[in-house]
């Protein structure tokens, strides 16, 4: 079994950031609950993607960036994404149950 390449810190710093620019385009952390562009994947909760681990990724880039956070953050890594946080005024604020 031929083991992945270690990735580059650009490859990472790049990761990162697309990481950081895209938003859960639909869902309980769409648009349509947290406008006007849906949570950042960055700050959606474990819980939550670990439903999609569970049962499937969305296909293609989508699912490929939700699989990478889920793998930061169980890896003990989601400080990673303070600086993109601090540039964009904090972590997104998930709105309590009523």
């Amino acid at each position: 079994m031929q083991e992945a390449p270690i990735p580059s810190a650009d490859d990472l710093r790049a990761l990162l950031a697309e990481i950081a620019s895209t938003h859960m385009p639909y869902g309980m952390y769409g648009p349509a609950n947290y406008p006007p562009s849906g949570c950042p994947l960055m700050d959606l909760p474990t819980e939550y993607l670990d439903w999609f681990w569970q049962r499937g990724w969305p296909k293609g880039k989508l699912g490929r960036l939700m699989e990478q956070t889920l793998l930061l953050k169980n890896s003990g890594l989601d400080s990673i994404f303070e600086p993109f946080r601090k540039a964009q005024g904090g972590r997104r604020k998930f709105p309590r149950k009523k």
